[in-house]
């Protein structure tokens, strides 16, 4: 038996218990979602994995691949620059970016998010903090060279999709950046999550708020092993 067969039925398990794991996030996201709570699942989910990162479905423990590629094709200017991490899950985002020059904050709305970023990096640069998108201190607006974010829409119900543009598009600094990342969709495309993917329409909001749009990307891996995803940079006049 080749090496290949031999490593199939283990591959498949995995296929098995992301599976699992996605739908008891499903499940668990809709629960709080049936009691006016849209966002409250978040908090429960990390505290619920008792510091398993494995029990975080979007956690890779490393930055996220198609950050990393365009980190690396376009090597942005870090150098007196700030940087934005909105919903940072464990940090690994926001740590390149520290690494990279940037003075990064990073924050998400999970308490034990943030605890679990100051534990994994104790001696970071990057200013963690607890913070809710849409109840942001007035002190953030315009205020950011480089804004990024990275699944934390899709993760919300459909709903608020449009207010979390109109809440992040206001953070960018003027001649600043913002590189979105998220599933992509067609708009016949069935809709179900979390994670919910975006369309290029829904994603045109960030323009709709006054921001340019620099660059678009269409990825999906070529054997079909990763889902359809939009990279999308904006900037700001």
């Amino acid at each position: 038996m080749s090496q290949a067969h031999e490593n199939q039925p283990e591959l498949d398990q995995q296929d098995v218990d992301r599976q699992q794991l996605r739908s008891q996030v499903q499940s668990l996201a809709q629960t709080y979602r049936d009691t006016n709570q849209p966002l409250a699942w978040f908090e429960a989910l990390y505290a619920s994995a008792n510091g398993n990162p494995e029990a975080i479905p979007w956690v890779n423990r490393e930055p996220h691949p198609l950050f990393q590629d365009w980190l690396t094709t376009r090597s942005p200017v870090a150098t007196g620059r700030s940087a934005l991490v909105i919903g940072c899950g464990l940090g690994d985002d926001a740590e390149v970016l520290a690494d990279r020059g940037f003075q990064v904050t990073a924050f998400d709305l999970a308490p034990t998010a943030i605890a679990w970023c100051r534990e994994r990096f104790p001696n970071s640069p990057v200013n963690y903090q607890v913070a809710d998108l849409f109840d942001l201190p007035s002190d953030w607006a315009k205020h950011f060279d480089f804004v990024l974010e990275i699944y934390t829409i899709q993760a919300m119900p459909p709903e608020l999709h449009t207010a979390a543009m109109q809440a992040i598009a206001p953070l960018v600094a003027p001649d600043g950046e913002l590189l979105v990342i998220c599933r992509g969709r067609e708009e016949t495309d069935p809709l179900t999550g979390p994670p919910f993917p975006l369309t290029r329409s829904q994603l045109a909001t960030f323009e709709q708020a006054g921001l340019l749009l620099a660059e678009w990307d269409d990825l999906s891996d070529s054997e079909g092993l990763r889902p359809r995803h939009f990279r999308s940079l904006y900037r700001s006049n």
